[in-house]
């Protein structure tokens, strides 16, 4: 699985490319800003780009930019994972909601979190969407009336390990519930946000942030 790194603090940069070579991924390129990006997975073509979403020229939404750059330009052929220092709920729905799968959003400090962040990678790289658990907490509470209301604190720790692009088994051995139960939460939140399940687990992801952006979730 072929990687490029797009990371303005040396620091960071390598240290990721580090963790992805340690973990049997090979890096094929770094920069340290957007331009630099774009020019690397021209030339390299990557399965997938992990890109800091803000780095110089401007510091403000390089990486988005970069994710709509190479969506445009090579499609879903290579996947983009948005690492980002503080939660920024509208940079991460913009992104997730225009594209079905290979497109992710993470907090830096799930770096630290090795086997996660490397899952995460893998995951993007194979067509999946991973969306940060703490992103989908902060929309919960950007709210005046929560439209998640109606769900109980189980169907919203559910919710919050969907989010993260997790199957049902995932869920169970996350939560610790049976397989039946999990099929179970999962049936009713869909039913109580009046949305229909669906068998790809990235589609329910972006199903249940696409129900929060237009239910007003988040301002534009």
């Amino acid at each position: 699985m072929r990687v490029v790194i797009g990371e303005d603090s040396v620091l960071m940069r390598e240290g990721i490319a580090r963790l992805l070579v340690e973990a049997g991924l090979e890096v094929v390129g770094t920069a340290g800003d957007l331009p630099g990006v774009l020019e690397s997975v021209d030339s390299t073509r990557p399965d997938v780009v992990v890109v800091d979403i803000r780095m110089p020229p401007t510091f403000t939404d390089e990486g988005l930019r970069a994710a709509e750059r190479i969506r445009a330009d090579h499609g879903h052929a290579i996947g983009v994972l948005v690492l980002s220092q503080h939660v920024e709920p509208r940079f991460a729905l913009g992104l997730v909601t225009r594209a079905e799968g290979g497109l992710g959003y993470l907090l830096k400090e799930r770096i630290a979190e090795v086997d996660d962040f490397v899952d995460a990678v893998r995951r993007v790289a194979r067509g999946g969407s991973i969306v940060d658990p703490e992103v989908v907490r902060a929309l919960l509470v950007r709210r005046d009336r929560d439209p998640l209301s109606d769900l109980t604190d189980r169907e919203r720790d559910v919710l919050t390990v969907m989010a993260e692009g997790r199957t049902n088994a995932a869920i169970c051995e996350r939560l610790g519930i049976g397989a039946k139960t999990v099929e179970m939460h999962v049936n009713t939140i869909f039913s109580k946000l009046g949305l229909e399940p669906a068998a790809d687990d990235n589609r329910r992801v972006l199903a249940v942030l696409a129900y929060l952006r237009q239910s007003g979730g988040l301002s534009e």
